[in-house]
């Protein structure tokens, strides 16, 4: 079975009515390394590329593993965006243009996740003007300046995971989680900015997150 029809028996609600895919040929993934994302750099290069085209939007599906047993993801092909983000999120985009659904996917950070260092999320605004209740609500003052972040990850049920433009430092905004692995930021009420116990930045969560994929 390809590649593609793996993904989708696993997604079947990917495609929407009306959808036209023309799927091309498996190929080795034939990127360059980049600095900086060893562990991103290794999986991709062991993957096996499919090139897609989605009622005209391309993408690709990156998938590994035996062929009874394939784990993958669906993104976009590289890309060099005019938007203001982290470096290290930059040299990402030279190898992938971000993840918008996964197969047989390991337990990470990237579970559960509709955009996944996309350029739809980098350009997502006002990140907290909406909540910004949870701070008058506890006597407090958001810590932080919104428009010095943008979103690196959008989960499902609405979490948005942050970086900071020039340090690369990593928040998440979780109002709805059950998370472990989070500690709420200083002067922030719970359920609502945490810092990653193991993840400080956007760096350390893409090749965390790459290497959960590499293990299983």
């Amino acid at each position: 079975m390809r590649d593609w029809d793996q993904f989708l028996s696993q997604t079947p609600w990917f495609l929407e009515p009306g959808d036209v895919a023309t799927v091309g040929e498996e190929h080795p993934w034939s990127g360059a390394a980049v600095d900086g994302l060893p562990q991103l750099t290794a999986l991709l290069g062991s993957a096996t590329v499919t090139p897609v085209s989605i009622s005209g939007t391309p993408y690709e599906l990156l998938a590994w593993g035996p062929s009874g047993d394939r784990r993958g993801w669906l993104g976009y092909p590289p890309l060099d965006a005019d938007v203001e983000v982290h470096p290290t999120h930059r040299s990402f985009w030279r190898l992938s243009g971000g993840i918008v659904d996964r197969f047989g996917e390991p337990h990470s950070w990237w579970m559960n996740q509709n955009e996944i260092l996309t350029v739809a999320a980098a350009q997502l605004s006002d990140l907290l003007a909406d909540y910004s209740w949870l701070w008058q609500d506890a006597d407090l003052t958001l810590p932080i300046q919104p428009d010095e972040y943008y979103v690196v990850a959008v989960e499902a049920n609405g979490n948005l995971t942050l970086a900071h433009r020039r340090t690369g430092q990593l928040l998440l905004f979780a109002p709805d989680h059950a998370f472990t692995g989070v500690t709420p930021l200083d002067g922030c009420p719970p359920y609502s900015l945490h810092t990653f116990d193991r993840e400080p930045d956007l760096a350390t969560w893409i090749e965390n997150c790459a290497a959960a994929w590499r293990d299983v």
